[in-house]
């Protein structure tokens, strides 16, 4: 003998929904409907990351070729405004971002690292080019074999010199990395910023 399903009321439930089965949603359920529609439910850190993404203020430090590059993503064409990045930061204390874009020299890590603890926290880091995140072709003592000996790195983009093409998607790969909550490299390597 197939037992069939219990229904609600067989277990004694006296509500209307249940003594009356093919009544329609109720004016209550339509207008939270509507409410869920028109609303957008998020948690308070969502909603935090969603903003440093729309908001980060880039500090450019342009070093060689890949700085030329780099200059032509505020371009018409390029046009990282539409990230939230409107405008470069000549001052480390009002970015949050920072792009190190070709060779690093020796001599120039101290003014790097300088530049990077002066930052605002929560701080990111891109690598831009072979130069920054490698050495690249200069395999000697005069280059930096890779600033993430100095600062904790974030977002590698490759080439030499890589394209505006190319930095535009690492901006928006570490976008989504903000977004998905991974916490900045540095906290990540447990640096002390």
């Amino acid at each position: 003998m197939a037992v069939g399903k219990k229904r609600l009321a067989d277990y004694g439930l006296q509500s209307e929904r249940v003594l009356w089965p093919d009544k329609g949603p109720s004016e209550f359920e339509q207008e939270l409907g509507d409410i869920e529609s028109q609303l957008g439910l998020t948690t308070l850190e969502k909603a935090v990351a969603w903003s440093q993404t729309k908001s980060m203020w880039p500090d450019t430090f342009g070093l060689a070729c890949c700085a030329i590059e780099m200059m032509s993503i505020v371009s018409s064409r390029y046009d990282i405004a539409r990230f939230g990045m409107e405008a470069f930061r000549s001052s480390p204390r009002q970015a949050d971002l920072l792009i190190i874009s070709g060779r690093v020299a020796q001599k120039m890590a101290a003014p790097i690292k300088q530049i990077y603890d002066q930052m605002l926290e929560p701080k990111w880091v891109i690598a831009m080019g072979a130069c920054a995140s490698s050495g690249g072709m200069f395999n000697n003592y005069a280059v930096l074999q890779g600033v993430d000996k100095i600062v904790a790195v974030d977002i590698h983009v490759p080439g030499c010199p890589p394209r505006p093409e190319a930095l535009v998607e690492g901006i928006v790969r570490l976008q989504e990395k903000i977004k998905a909550g991974v916490p900045p490299a540095y906290e990540i390597r447990g640096v002390a910023s």
